[in-house]
């Protein structure tokens, strides 16, 4: 893994801890970060009252670059993703699945997108 690499990976996993805390201060219940299914990762999997939170979490120069940066194929993943957890955890079936977004930026404070997007029908 070259330097780059693993400064990116550590920065990641800040960020990943960072909106962990912010969402219990919020009231969420975390119930796994970098939740590893066959259709790929979901760095924080969340929940309150009857909404489960599949939360992904980006870093980049600017929050609009942040959000930015969670491109179709990858919000499409996500989804499946929430699918096969729910399949898992039976707990779960009956939890309305929202997709949001933890966007962090030097000098801005980190922003919660609440309901970023929604899957494609």
């Amino acid at each position: 893994m070259t330097a780059a690499r693993r400064r990116a990976e550590a920065r990641g996993r800040r960020g990943e801890w960072l909106g962990a805390a912010l969402l219990q201060l919020k009231g969420y219940r975390i119930l796994g970060r970098r939740v590893r299914t066959p259709m790929g990762e979901i760095d924080i999997l969340a929940s309150k009252n009857d909404v489960l939170a599949v939360v992904e979490v980006k870093a980049r120069p600017t929050i609009r670059e942040a959000m930015d940066s969670i491109p179709a194929r990858q919000r499409t993943r996500l989804a499946r993703a929430a699918l096969w957890v729910m399949g898992q955890r039976p707990e779960l079936s009956r939890a309305t699945v929202r997709f949001d977004a933890l966007l962090f930026a030097p000098m801005a404070l980190p922003r919660h997108v609440i309901d970023a997007w929604r899957p494609s029908q």
